[in-house]
């Protein structure tokens, strides 16, 4: 039975699995504290996501990470939706950024969202040391968004 909760505190407690997705604890200490953090059970803990505000009309999925051995059916999808509708009163916009790696903007526009903007040497001027996603080393942050007013995909 998939359930989501929201965690209010001891956010901490999940940094692991945040590390899968932003792999800088100080990058995501700038966003936890203040952030909605979201856990998902299917019997034990399998994602997590982190939202937070932008503002009045806008949200973002700052951090959204699976255990590797569950990836695949269907948990960040799952977590994406509960979300979407979850702030669907609150906000009109929700954004994601990314690196420009097309597996994940693949699933990302699977999932409705579309691109948005980038912000250039994102990743080469906020981490401390080289992103990589696979072969691929991260620069630019990738922004895709996502209407929250037509929720389900």
């Amino acid at each position: 039975m998939v359930r989501i909760e929201k965690i209010t505190q001891n956010k901490k407690q999940f940094l692991d699995l945040l590390l899968l997705a932003d792999e800088q604890e100080n990058m995501i200490d700038k966003y936890l504290p203040t952030g909605d953090l979201f856990a998902l059970y299917d019997g034990d803990l399998k994602s997590v996501c982190v939202v937070a505000a932008v503002n009045s009309e806008t949200c973002e999925l700052k951090n959204i990470a699976t255990y590797e051995k569950y990836r695949g059916k269907g948990y960040g999808r799952a977590l994406i939706n509960f979300i979407s509708e979850f702030y669907k009163n609150t906000y009109l916009t929700m954004l994601v950024g990314t690196g420009e790696t097309p597996a994940i903007l693949s699933y990302y526009k699977s999932c409705g969202f579309e691109e948005s903007h980038r912000v250039k040497n994102f990743f080469t001027d906020n981490y401390d040391h080289p992103m990589f996603e696979g072969d691929v080393q991260l620069v630019d942050m990738v922004y895709l968004k996502r209407s929250l007013q037509s929720t389900k995909i």
